[in-house]
């Protein structure tokens, strides 16, 4: 079959200055703004989000909890490396890892953390990653950071201000974003709106924040991340009268079991353009960086229209990307 026509990856470019970049989250949480398209859009805070839903609509979220998954190291020359496990190889004490600066670390290196033996490189993986073997059970809990993104360059000073207020089961090396700005008194307005919120798991590593690298969108590879949901969930949803995603990586989980018809699996799901779409109606979600996987699938779901309420948000001072503000979108049927 012939490749479809499809813009490159400079489509999804966009002028973002670091002035516009959140660096601390809302407080409170549902103080952030909600950008809600229409027509015209319209300028919300997400503490009013059930009254911008609907009686009978279903809101699921990504329940992950981030691990601190940072591990600043030191050669056993002295030099600094920074490793962020990625996930488990199924191996005990081993992980998929990104290792900074790691070109010249070769298998059978040890990295030390005050000033003991802690992570030994056992193998190479493409695109840059290695396979870490941890020499102390303990490591993660001990020496482990929040693992923030690197255009946040504010130190946190509440780490649970990185976690969504539901966060439950450790495993996600970035945070479902759009969840952060949900506060209890936001789900309890939900379900007194008769909204039912659910919540699904995905855990979030290289497939989500791998940046575009390749000219063509098409040629981007996605990394496989893990994904369960539930069969009383499944039926929830199916039922629905509308579904409601907080954040892509709810988006992915949905749609990926739909595709494949598994409620627990790996995913390498790439959702851009031209994507059938069988569950998410509806989409609240943090702005995102330029040039990124996340921001082609916003786009397959309300189409070129995302650069306009990006420009929107630009000029009326919204806040972008992890600790930003959010917007509100439905999908396009056309």
């Amino acid at each position: 079959m012939p490749r479809p026509q499809f813009p490159d990856a400079s489509a999804f470019q966009y002028s973002l200055p670091d002035s516009a970049i959140g660096q601390v989250p809302a407080e409170p949480r549902d103080a952030a703004r909600l950008l809600v398209d229409g027509d015209p859009p319209s300028h919300h805070r997400v503490a009013g989000l059930a009254d911008l839903l609907e009686p009978g609509d279903l809101v699921v979220v990504n329940d992950t909890k981030v691990l601190p998954a940072r591990l600043s190291l030191r050669k056993q020359t002295g030099g600094a490396v920074e490793v962020l496990l990625l996930e488990p190889t199924g191996n005990p004490c081993e992980w998929q890892a990104l290792v900074r600066p790691g070109k010249r670390l070769k298998i059978g290196a040890v990295l030390e953390w005050e000033a003991q033996p802690a992570v030994e490189v056992v193998g190479e993986l493409p695109d840059g990653r290695r396979v870490i073997r941890l020499l102390a059970q303990d490591l993660v809990e001990r020496a482990g950071q929040v693992p923030l993104p690197p255009y946040i360059t504010k130190s946190l000073t509440n780490p649970d201000r990185y976690q969504t207020v539901y966060a439950n089961v450790a495993g996600s090396v970035a945070a479902p974003t759009a969840g952060l700005h949900l506060t209890n008194r936001v789900l309890q307005a939900l379900v007194q709106r008769q909204i039912e919120v659910v919540s699904v798991d995905l855990r979030v590593g290289l497939g989500t924040f791998r940046p575009i690298s390749s000219d063509s969108v098409l040629d981007h590879q996605m990394h496989g991340e893990t994904y369960s949901v539930s069969a009383e969930v499944w039926a929830k949803v199916q039922a629905a009268k509308r579904v409601v995603a907080i954040g892509t990586t709810t988006v992915r989980t949905l749609e990926a079991a739909a595709t494949t018809g598994r409620l627990t699996d790996r995913t390498e799901l790439f959702i851009h353009r031209g994507f059938g779409w069988q569950v998410v109606d509806v989409l609240l979600t943090n702005f995102h960086v330029p040039r990124s996987s996340l921001l082609v699938m916003v786009d397959a779901f309300i189409g070129s229209r995302w650069r306009d309420l990006y420009e929107l948000a630009l000029a009326d001072g919204y806040r972008f990307l992890s600790f930003g503000d959010a917007m509100l979108v439905t999908r396009r049927t056309s």
